[in-house]
C-alpha cells in the first residue's frame, strides 16, 4: 500500500496559497539551506524531538530511560522547569544510538519527545484534509502540499493531488523546484498553483551556500511557465545571502521573463525560529544565525520587484 512521510498537517493556513487552506508537511529535502526554518524536513527518515523546556525530570519520570532498547538516554544537565521554575535533572539523548523506534516517546507523558514523521495512506490523508473542505468552500482556500519537497515523494504526492482534484478541492504545491521535469509534468494537470522558491540566481553561491547547483531549478521553472503552470514564486530574503539590490535585480528580472505564468512574487523576510528547531532534532549542529532584515530592507527590495511591474507581497 502506498504511503507518505508526514512530519505535520497545519490547519487554518493562510500564507500557503489562497484562501483559508490545510498545508500538508512531507518529509525529505534535497538541499541544505542553513537557515532552514523547519530542518525536521530535510531528512527521509523518521527522528526523534526533545522539547527540553518540556521535560520535568528524571526523579519525577524518568519512563524513557528504562524504555530506550538501545540504552540512548540517560540522566542529564540540571535545568529550571519552564513552568514551575524547580530544579529538574532533565535526560540526554545519545543521538548515535538513537534509531527513532518511538518507544521512549510512547511513555513520555508531558510530551517532551515524540517522533518526527508519521506514516499515511493516500486514503487516509486525503480524508483527514477533506475535513476542512467548508472553509476552503466559504474562503476560496484549499490544501497546499509542502515540505521537505513533497515532489520528493512523487507518487504519494501525485496520488494525493489527484484525489483532491476529484473532490473539487484546489491544490497547491510547495517546491524548491529541484527534482526531474518529468515529475512536475505529471502533476501539472491536478496542480492549480505552485509555490515556486528562488533563493538565488547564481548557480556557483547557490551550490557552494545551499549544496547543490540552480540550473535545474531555473530550466524547471521556464518549463513549467511554458507548459501553462500557474505560479507564484518565493524569495527568502536572507542577510549576506541574496539580500543585495544586485540579486533582487537578476531575480526580477528572471521572473519578468516568465511572463504570464506568475502571478506574484512573495517576498519571505529571514526569521531565526528555525534555531529552536534544530536543537530539537540534532546535537550541535550549525545553522544561520542573524538579524532579520530591517522594514526598510524589505521595502527597498520590494521596490526593486516592483519597477519590474511584478506584484509583490511580503509575508
Amino acid at each position: 500500500m502506498l504511503t507518505g512521510k508526514v512530519y505535520d498537517i497545519q490547519g487554518f493556513s493562510i500564507q500557503d496559497g489562497p484562501g483559508i487552506r490545510t498545508t500538508v508537511f512531507l518529509k525529505g529535502c534535497p538541499l541544505r539551506c542553513p537557515w532552514c526554518h523547519s530542518p525536521e524536513s530535510q531528512h527521509f527518515k523518521p527522528q526523534l524531538s526533545w522539547i527540553s523546556m518540556r521535560c520535568i525530570g528524571v526523579e519525577k519520570c524518568g519512563n524513557c530511560i528504562d524504555a530506550c532498547p538501545k540504552k540512548g538516554l540517560a540522566p542529564g544537565d540540571i535545568a529550571k522547569h519552564a513552568v514551575t521554575q524547580e530544579d529538574v535533572q532533565r535526560v540526554t539523548i545519545q543521538r548515535g544510538l538513537c534509531d527513532s523506534c518511538g518507544s521512549c516517546a510512547a511513555v513520555c507523558y508531558p510530551k517532551a519527545l515524540s517522533i518526527c514523521g508519521t506514516d499515511y495512506t493516500v486514503d487516509d490523508l486525503t480524508e483527514r484534509v477533506c475535513k476542512d473542505i467548508p472553509f476552503y468552500e466559504n474562503s476560496g482556500g484549499g490544501v497546499t502540499i509542502s515540505g521537505g519537497e513533497p515532489l520528493c515523494q512523487p507518487e504519494f504526492t501525485l496520488q494525493v493531488l489527484m484525489r483532491l482534484k476529484e473532490r473539487g478541492v484546489h491544490t497547491a504545491l510547495d517546491t524548491t523546484g529541484y527534482v526531474e521535469y518529468d515529475i512536475f509534468k505529471r502533476v501539472l494537470p491536478y496542480t492549480d498553483l505552485f509555490l515556486y522558491d528562488l533563493k538565488h540566481i547564481d548557480g556557483e553561491i547557490h551550490k557552494n551556500v545551499i549544496g547543490v547547483d540552480n540550473a535545474l531549478i531555473l530550466e524547471n521553472a521556464r518549463r513549467l511557465a511554458r507548459d501553462g503552470g500557474n505560479m507564484q514564486i518565493r524569495i527568502p530574503v536572507i542577510p549576506l545571502f541574496n539580500d543585495s539590490p544586485e540579486v533582487i535585480e537578476a531575480a526580477g528580472e528572471f521572473c519578468k521573463s516568465l511572463g504570464e505564468a506568475v502571478s506574484m512574487i512573495q517576498l519571505l523576510p529571514y526569521h531565526n525560529l528555525g534555531v529552536v528547531k534544530y536543537q530539537r532534532i540534532s546535537d550541535g549542529e550549525k545553522v544561520l544565525e542573524a538579524s532579520p532584515p530591517t522594514d526598510e530592507k524589505i521595502a527597498a527590495l520590494k521596490s526593486i520587484l516592483e519597477e519590474y511591474g511584478l506584484p509583490v507581497t511580503v509575508h
